[in-house]
């Protein structure tokens, strides 16, 4: 059985995602789908992209993602279906896909042929007319080159970049999660190039490195590497949001710092 996974900013409130789910089931009944999230903050691309970066990868090969986060929608921006890891992904040009986009294998399509859309398209809901129809014949066998003309320029995001230096890694607040954690533009490999004995400055406090949020007080914040494998900046049982006074695009610098240096430093 096939698998379509949807990941929108259309909430739960309105019929929107119903109706895509009905336009698949219409076409096709031997797949499931599964939402990803449909909380993505409106018409934020990057938070869906970081999204997609997160969860796709837990999926099996040949899992069909639709991802829908499309301020654009009407405009002359494309609609796209690309192949990497693996894997499909159907929705707008606009950057949503750009975890992904560095596979060497990439192949991606216009969705412009007529006989795989809706019958009627209409200019604001190209997730029902245009997005959802093409996954479920994706779903159906359809090879993705039946759907438009091949497209070798996809929409890239300015991906948030990480600096390294001898003994420094520097980066950014990329996301901020429910739970008030600052997710970071800075992997795990990064911070593993520094050896041990690192602390981890943001909004001007020097946190410590810890394995879990319960290796901190509570109330406490700290640093950790979060099941995405980026940096994280947390509060046990808080907001590090709120206790920090940070968001997205607040600096945070990973550096070596010896481990009697970082004791005097939490003594003051």
């Amino acid at each position: 059985m096939a698998v379509i996974t949807l990941t929108t900013d259309f909430g739960t409130r309105d019929p929107y995602v119903a109706e895509m789910k009905g336009v698949i089931l219409s076409i096709t009944r031997d797949v499931y789908v599964v939402d990803i999230t449909h909380e993505v903050a409106p018409h934020d691309i990057l938070e869906g992209a970081l999204t997609l970066e997160a969860a796709a990868p837990r999926f099996p090969a040949a899992t069909i993602h639709v991802a829908v986060v499309d301020p654009g929608v009407g405009t002359a921006r494309r609609a796209l279906a690309v192949a990497a890891r693996d894997q499909m992904f159907v929705g707008p040009d606009n950057g949503l896909f750009t975890p992904f986009l560095d596979d060497p294998r990439l192949r991606a399509f216009e969705l412009s042929a007529a006989e795989f859309r809706g019958t009627a398209v209409s200019r604001t809901f190209h997730g029902r007319d245009i997005f959802a129809p093409a996954a479920a014949h994706l779903a159906r066998g359809v090879e993705p080159a039946r759907l438009g003309s091949p497209v070798t320029d996809p929409v890239r995001l300015a991906w948030p970049e990480v600096r390294v230096s001898e003994g420094r890694v520097g980066g950014a607040v990329v996301h901020v999660d429910r739970f008030g954690n600052l997710v970071t533009s800075i992997h795990a490999d990064a911070i593993a190039s520094l050896g041990s004995g690192v602390a981890v400055r943001v909004a001007g406090k020097l946190l410590p490195l810890v394995r879990t949020y319960g290796d901190l007080g509570r109330g406490e914040p700290g640093a950790l590497l979060g099941s995405s494998n980026r940096l994280e900046i947390a509060v046990n049982a808080g907001s590090a949001a709120r206790a920090l006074k940070a968001g997205r695009g607040t600096a945070v610098v990973v550096s070596r710092t010896s481990s009697a240096g970082w004791r005097a430093r939490r003594r003051t």
